[in-house]
């Protein structure tokens, strides 16, 4: 089998999706893929597909919170649980922010990883705002971007371009099957196989002919 093309669809407002994120990140040197970065929009997929969120049933809600918990510690990424997690969840609309990152893959994509990761850390670890304009500055801030870039990207936001590539990208992960995120796409013989979850890239491994080394492999020591 050649090199696979691997899309992750994503939203930051997803912890799956972070958690994902970060293990596919650690493997895209170890494991003969092209990974690439597809920021959608998580609301969309949901309102298109009829899915609800978990945490709309309680004792999902509970089991979440925990799994959460384990997940991150599992999978070594700093994201951490909120009491009320699911009211912010639910009270944060993440299409500025989305757009945002959409701008910046659609100008500088070799940006997408850090400001990407920028935001699950405002959002998952320092629980704080990414939807108001002052947030997404404070994240273009920390993740390295010049002040300049940053306002040519805001200025984007509001532009048909950026909004039409969002929607696209949403519908093209409808498309492939997806019901919510993390969606991971692996297009196998020149077929796309989805994986829902940040659970499943064990099996994805085993689909594209990869070692599964774990969520936080060691890279080989290159040969002398």
């Amino acid at each position: 089998m050649g090199r696979v093309l691997v899309e992750l669809f994503y939203d930051v407002v997803s912890p799956y999706s972070w958690l994902g994120f970060e293990v596919l990140c650690r493997y895209q040197h170890i494991w003969n893929i092209d990974l690439r970065f597809r920021p959608a929009f998580l609301g969309g997929i949901m309102q298109s597909t009829g899915n609800k969120p978990p945490a709309m049933l309680p004792k999902r809600a509970e089991y979440l919170l925990n799994d959460i918990k384990r997940m991150a510690k599992y999978y070594q990424v700093p994201l951490t649980v909120s009491e009320d997690v699911f009211q912010r969840i639910i009270g944060t609309n993440t299409l500025g922010a989305m757009r945002f990152i959409t701008a910046m893959d659609m100008t500088q994509p070799k940006y997408l990883e850090p400001l990407s990761r920028e935001f699950w850390l405002r959002f998952w670890s320092q629980h704080e705002d990414v939807s108001k304009a002052e947030s997404i500055l404070a994240v273009a801030e920390k993740a390295g971007l010049s002040s300049e870039l940053t306002q040519k990207l805001l200025e984007m936001i509001s532009t048909p371009a950026v909004k039409n590539r969002l929607r696209e990208t949403t519908e093209e992960a409808i498309k492939y099957g997806a019901f919510g995120m993390p969606a991971v796409v692996a297009h196998v013989n020149g077929k796309p196989q989805l994986f829902f979850g940040s659970d499943r890239l064990e099996l994805l491994a085993s689909v594209i002919g990869e070692k599964w080394l774990g969520p936080v492999p060691s890279i080989p020591s290159p040969k002398l």
